[in-house]
């Protein structure tokens, strides 16, 4: 079951919603409610190389880093040699009869103490300097992503499913920050490391290197094999994993139609179904990827076995000293170390660069740019809207309205009307230039909206919407949306025109109550009587109300009807309504069936005309006379 609400901002016409894009919601939707990547990189080399661009204006953070991993893998790795030369001053003290010395001894120990010392403190100014590094490149790529949100066009944003957007923006970014701040340092430090171990490894014994680093080939392989299995694994885990949360996330949403209908038992089998799926694929990848480090133990055990085989019998021919094979044997056992970390940063990195592929593909969607050549609009603006022989369509073989020309007169006002998908939504819709005309034009003040921004368009028009919007904040904050400049006066006298005063003068808080979860605090009629306070805060010039009072009480609704005739006036205003006793007013009516109007006049004369609207106008007043035996 799908219980999402459509976003507000996106409300139009049933028509578009075709089963295509259901079906995309219902697969990208739930995988992207995990937070996670869908897949692996489906082009490794071209991501990472952007993904490196990215982080070229921290170019002397990333210098620092390095110069700072040097010197720690430097530092880290010199120590055991240095504890061999300690462990030589014992060995020969005691050989030769002499004693130990203890003065020689307790410096070679300091040294050893203050290399490892200097060694983390570097590594703790790395770790610190490259998640400031990371973090920095995420914030400047999340505020990349938020001004392309803005940028990006009404179309693109209603085919994309909700939650495969805001994943790609929020856990998409989260992911590609936490991969890169455990990855590039740990990969850093772990390759320097390897270079240094068998640096150290050859300068003492090059024939125990050479043996030391047989195995490596058989490693690396085993890890290729375990990595390879390990990601698809991986990508399951991800997939029911989002699945699951997506399921989890419906029933909470639609809990209680779920206890109306009485489903508890079908969500819970629905629930096992898809635990149960998600165990097994868990388990398969927790598994393939728990299997690197016993792995990765026995060739480390096999290594340290030749390593001391051969070396005992170079210690006693008198080739090497025990302090030698002593450091060699620690560098043997630290050789593996950086391999099993780099196998484990793999799987990582395939996750982070297959995040930064998705946020890539949000940054690169065509946007909603204006020409560089529009003018400004008309001071002040008077509200004369033309519609001139208008054609649109979502999709082009599906022809939507079609030749359609009428004039809104400035301060008039222009209902709507019409059956489910006639394309009501659509035509308010393309005033806002939330979408462009396949043909036609649409004239403000005797200019193409086409060739005015669509910042200073919008700016003109106030839009009430049937389904509310309201963000996380104070009713006051949430009425002042549509002025942030208003005064306090300014807003209680908004809120006092359009009864919203009546109810908030009632709560604890008042105006300074704090609604959350889009308003969860106040019913659905105090919504959108606050919505309609915030447009009549805006004073815009064109009004636009999409049912907005369907969710009022009948006696609210009379209030509101005194409210907006208020704030229509000396405005262009359409007004889209399915109860048509809230329109009578109105000084033309448009009557639209399949994108074109068909009827059009004041509420008396088109009654009189007996024809789609005296139709529907009597469809709503005319009982139920159904014999249902």
């Amino acid at each position: 079951m799908r219980l999402r609400r459509r976003p507000a901002a996106v409300a139009r016409e049933d028509e578009f919603l075709t089963s295509e894009a259901a079906r995309q919601t219902d697969v990208s939707g739930r995988w992207g409610a995990a937070g996670l990547p869908l897949a692996r990189s489906r082009n490794f080399r071209s991501s990472s190389t952007r993904l490196a661009a990215r982080l070229r204006p921290e170019g002397a953070g990333l210098a620092r880093v390095v110069v700072l991993a040097l010197g720690s893998v430097t530092l880290l790795v010199s120590g055991p040699r240095i504890l061999g030369n300690a462990t030589n001053v014992v060995v020969q003290g005691v050989v030769s009869g002499n004693g130990i010395d203890f003065g020689r001894l307790h410096r070679v120990l300091l040294i050893a103490a203050t290399v490892y010392a200097v060694g983390g403190l570097l590594g703790l100014l790395q770790a610190r300097t490259i998640a400031t590094v990371v973090q920095r490149a995420m914030s400047t790529l999340r505020a990349d992503v938020e001004d392309k949100l803005n940028r990006l066009p009404l179309s693109y944003v209603d085919r994309q499913p909700r939650g495969d957007l805001l994943s790609r923006v929020t856990n998409d970014i989260d992911n590609l920050a936490q991969s890169m701040q455990q990855t590039l340092s740990q990969m850093l430090t772990s390759v320097l490391t390897l270079i240094g171990t068998v640096i150290m490894m050859f300068t003492i014994s090059p024939m125990l290197a050479v043996v030391a680093l047989v195995t490596l080939p058989l490693s690396w392989g085993s890890m290729k094999l375990i990595t390879t299995r390990s990601k698809k694994q991986f990508i399951a885990q991800w997939q029911h994993t989002g699945m699951l949360n997506a399921q989890v996330e419906e029933a909470f949403t639609g809990h209680t139609l779920v206890k109306v209908f009485g489903r508890q038992a079908d969500v819970e089998a629905t629930f096992d179904a898809k635990n149960t799926e998600l165990f097994e694929a868990g388990h398969g990848a927790q598994f393939v990827s728990g299997i690197v480090m016993p792995v990765m133990a026995f060739f480390g055990n096999l290594n340290f076995v030749i390593i001391a085989l051969v070396g005992g019998l170079r210690v006693i021919s008198g080739q090497m000293s025990i302090g030698d094979i002593q450091a060699f044997i620690q560098y043997s056992r630290q050789f593996t170390m950086p391999l099993t970390q780099l196998a484990s940063m793999v799987n990582m990195m395939q996750s982070g660069i297959a995040s930064a592929e998705r946020v890539f593909e949000l940054l690169d969607a065509p946007e909603e740019l204006d020409r560089p050549d529009l003018v400004p609009p008309p001071d002040p603006v008077r509200g004369r809207v033309v519609f001139d022989h208008v054609s649109f369509s979502y999709d082009p073989a599906t022809p939507l309205i079609e030749d359609l020309s009428l004039v809104a007169e400035p301060g008039r006002t222009v209902a709507i009307v019409g059956p489910t998908g006639a394309g009501k939504t659509t035509l308010v819709n393309l005033v806002m230039r939330f979408y462009d005309l396949a043909g036609g034009a649409i004239v403000l003040d005797g200019i193409d909206i086409a060739d005015l921004t669509r910042q200073d368009l919008r700016r003109n028009i106030g839009m009430v919407l049937q389904d509310t919007w309201l963000f996380g904040g104070t009713i006051r904050e949430n009425i002042a949306y549509g002025n942030p400049d208003a005064t306090e006066e300014q807003i209680r006298a908004a809120a006092k025109a359009t009864y919203v005063d009546r109810f908030v003068s009632t709560l604890p808080l008042g105006y300074d109550t704090v609604l959350a979860d889009e308003g969860s605090a106040v019913s659905a009629g105090e919504k959108q009587l606050l919505t309609i306070a915030r447009a009549f805060l805006a004073d815009p010039a064109i009004l636009i109300l999409d049912e907005a009072t369907s969710s009022v009480d009948t006696r609210t609704e009379v209030l509101i009807q005194r409210a907006m005739a208020a704030l229509r006036s000396n405005r262009t205003s359409f007004v889209i309504a399915h109860r048509l006793s809230t329109i009578r007013d109105a000084d033309t009516i448009l009557v639209m069936e399949h994108g074109s109007i068909v009827e059009q006049g004041s509420h008396d004369a088109l009654l009189a005309r007996d024809g789609a609207y005296a139709r529907l106008y009597n469809a709503q007043f005319a009982g139920a006379a159904v014999d249902l035996a």
